[in-house]
């Protein structure tokens, strides 16, 4: 298959599936729904977006220092400022073509940096799965915080309403074998379409751990490991509060914790993967996470929405920012070097 094809038809399946995860969240939409939503935006505290933004650019501009951190042991010293703008370019890009922001990141600091890409890109895989690891324990927290919460959810998004404990329990038995089943599925089509053995399929599960264990390695291996755990932490704890945040812009929600927050940006972290930019598949994840929690429809539909909208807009607004400030910063820097 042509690579530019490929590549295209990657990005409409990508596409696809944020329009479909959209449609499910807004075709339930009517008239007295819709009103109720604008009613609660007008009673929002509007001045919670203050605190939000900037909680979100940090984020931001923290993932951007600890990028710096995987940069250095290559001999490298790329200034912070320019590390920023190249995170901000680079979520700016996988607004519209996911991954492709990866690369572009890497183009950018490469150019202003006099770094060889190919170095970069080896950072941002290493990247990449200290965050999967990581999101991993993020899930796992949220399960330890709410052991019943697998059973909830699988019953909220394939809608089933048993009569009592022991159907509960059948029916979300039945629900995990066909999960299973459906993987199963796709696994077996994923070997016959690509000629793959189990002998492959078992080299593929080895290179993933290996690179967990990489992953891992990485960090031990790191001069300044402390401060690079210190920042991831950081990180995904400024994630935390801007949903605890967002639960006391509205008066509907303001009563849910530390609990509900892990579980949002569990199913956030999701969303943001399974689409470009999260479109669709964020706001539709965060409203049904939402109504778990006895959220009403409207209300939890205005929530993932709004929450999807601040995201967005920072990564709008910071990237084409940096964009245009990305040249000026670095004339400047040229002149005083001169």
């Amino acid at each position: 298959m042509n690579k530019h094809f490929r590549t295209i038809l990657q990005y409409l399946i990508f596409l696809g599936v944020g329009v479909f995860f959209a449609w499910l969240s807004l075709k339930n939409l009517d008239k007295e729904k819709t009103e109720q939503i604008k009613i609660a935006f007008r009673n929002a505290r509007h001045w919670l977006i203050v605190p939000v933004f900037a909680i979100l650019f940090l984020s931001h501009f923290v993932r951007a220092l600890r990028w710096r951190l995987l940069i250095e042991p290559l001999g490298y010293n790329p200034s912070r400022t320019n590390s920023f703008f190249a995170v901000m370019i680079g979520y700016l890009v996988n607004q519209g073509v996911p991954r492709l922001g990866e690369v572009v990141k890497c183009t950018v600091l490469a150019r202003y940096e006099k770094i060889p890409v190919d170095k970069l890109v080896g950072t941002i895989i290493l990247e990449r799965i200290i965050d999967a690891i990581t999101l991993l324990f993020v899930f796992g927290i949220t399960l330890v915080l709410q052991p019943q919460l697998y059973t909830q959810i699988l019953d909220a998004f394939f809608n089933t309403s048993p009569a009592d404990s022991q159907e509960k329990g059948i029916s979300t038995l039945l629900l995990t074998i066909i999960l299973l089943g459906a993987v199963v599925l796709l696994v077996g089509l994923w070997m016959f379409l690509k000629k793959k053995t189990i002998h492959d399929l078992a080299s593929l599960f080895k290179r993933i751990w290996k690179s967990v264990i990489q992953g891992v390695s990485a960090i031990k291996h790191l001069k300044k490991r402390k401060q690079f755990i210190f920042l991831t932490f950081s990180l995904w704890a400024l994630y935390l509060s801007g949903g605890l945040i967002g639960f006391i812009a509205f008066q509907e929600t303001e009563q849910y914790g530390i609990k509900e927050a892990f579980t949002i940006l569990s199913a956030g972290s999701i969303g943001m993967i399974a689409s470009p930019g999260g479109i669709g598949a964020y706001a539709y994840l965060i409203e049904k996470t939402m109504q778990l929690y006895g959220l009403n429809y409207t209300i939890a539909l205005a929530f993932g929405w709004i929450l999807w909208l601040a995201q967005t807009t920072v990564i709008l607004l910071g990237g084409l920012i940096s964009f245009a400030a990305l040249p000026y910063y670095n004339k400047n820097k040229i002149r005083e070097q001169s």
